[in-house]
C-alpha cells in the first residue's frame, strides 16, 4: 500500500528501573540500636552525676604522689623531733650538773667499797669449839648455843672494826659493805646468800691502835672474849696485827632485795 508503514509491533511504554530493597531485619533493628544508644547515655549521666566515670592515669597518679607527700612529711617530722631530743640529752650529759655527779660518784666508790684497799690493819679469826669439850660444857651447864659462832658475834666484830675507823672490812676474803648481809645457815654462815664454813677470819685495813681500842671497848665483842677465855665453852678468838691487809673490791650485787607482803585479800 502507497504510503502505508509496514505493519510491526507497537512499542509500549519505557519501563523504569527498579530499585533494590533493603532486607526487613535491617529495617527493623536501627531504631532499636538507636533507643538503647540513647539509653545508655541517660543511664550513664545519671550515674556519673557530672563526673568523669573513667578517671585517668594522671589523676590516680596525683592522689599518689600526694599521699606519698604527707607520709614523707610525717617521717620527717619525726626525725626533727628525734634529732632534737638526742640533741637534748647530749647537752644535758655535758652539763656541769652531770659532771659534778659523776665527780661525785668517783668520790664516793672508794668508802663504798668499789676500789681496792691495802695497809696495815688487824686479823680476827672466830670458830666453833672444839668438839671435845661438849661433855664438859653441857656438865657445866653451858648452853650448847654457845659452843657455836653465830651471825651476830661476826657483825659485833666487823662493828666494832668500823667504830675504829677501819677504811675496808673483809669476811673470808669478801669485801664487806653497807648492804653485806650476814645470816647463819645451819653449821655455816652466808655472806650475800654465799654459805662459808668456819673459821671465819675477819680483816680490816686501818690503825691498828685505834682498831684495838673499839675492839676492847665493844661489850658484845667482850662477851665473845670471856667466852673465849672460860675453858668450858673455849669458843675460838685470835686476834693480830698485819703490816699489809689487802681487801678487794666488791664485786657483788648493789641492788636492795626485800620480800613484799602477800596479798591475801582476794
Amino acid at each position: 500500500m502507497t504510503g502505508a508503514h509496514a505493519a510491526g509491533p507497537t512499542p509500549g511504554p519505557p519501563e523504569r528501573p527498579t530499585r533494590s530493597r533493603r532486607p526487613l531485619a535491617w529495617r527493623a533493628g536501627t531504631p532499636v540500636v538507636a533507643l538503647l544508644s540513647g539509653a545508655l547515655f541517660i543511664t550513664s549521666a545519671a550515674d556519673s552525676r557530672g563526673t568523669d566515670l573513667r578517671p585517668g592515669r594522671y589523676t590516680d597518679l596525683a592522689g599518689l604522689v600526694a599521699e606519698e607527700a604527707a607520709d614523707y612529711e610525717e617521717i620527717r617530722q619525726e626525725l626533727v623531733d628525734l634529732e632534737q631530743e638526742v640533741d637534748d640529752l647530749t647537752e644535758d650529759v655535758e652539763s656541769l650538773r652531770v659532771t659534778r655527779t659523776r665527780g661525785r660518784i668517783e668520790e664516793l666508790k672508794d668508802p663504798a667499797g668499789l676500789e681496792p684497799r691495802r695497809g696495815p690493819g688487824l686479823s680476827i679469826t672466830l670458830s666453833d669449839s672444839p668438839d671435845d669439850i661438849l661433855d664438859e660444857a653441857v656438865a657445866h651447864d653451858v648452853k650448847v648455843d654457845r659452843l657455836v659462832v653465830h651471825q651476830q658475834d661476826i657483825q659485833a666484830v666487823v662493828n666494832a672494826l668500823w667504830t675504829g675507823g677501819a677504811t675496808a672490812v673483809t669476811i673470808a676474803g669478801q669485801r664487806v659493805i653497807t648492804t653485806t648481809g650476814i645470816k647463819c645457815e645451819g653449821n655455816a654462815v652466808q655472806l650475800q646468800g654465799v654459805p662459808y664454813p668456819q673459821p671465819y677470819v675477819i680483816q680490816a685495813v686501818g690503825d691498828p691502835v685505834a682498831l684495838m681500842t673499839a675492839i676492847d671497848a665493844d661489850p658484845l665483842v667482850t662477851g665473845y672474849r670471856a667466852d673465849a677465855a672460860n675453858p668450858y665453852v673455849d669458843i675460838g678468838w685470835d686476834l693480830s696485827t698485819e703490816d699489809l691487809v689487802e681487801a678487794p673490791a666488791y664485786d657483788g650485787l648493789l641492788d636492795l632485795r626485800y620480800a613484799e607482803p602477800v596479798d591475801r585479800s582476794g
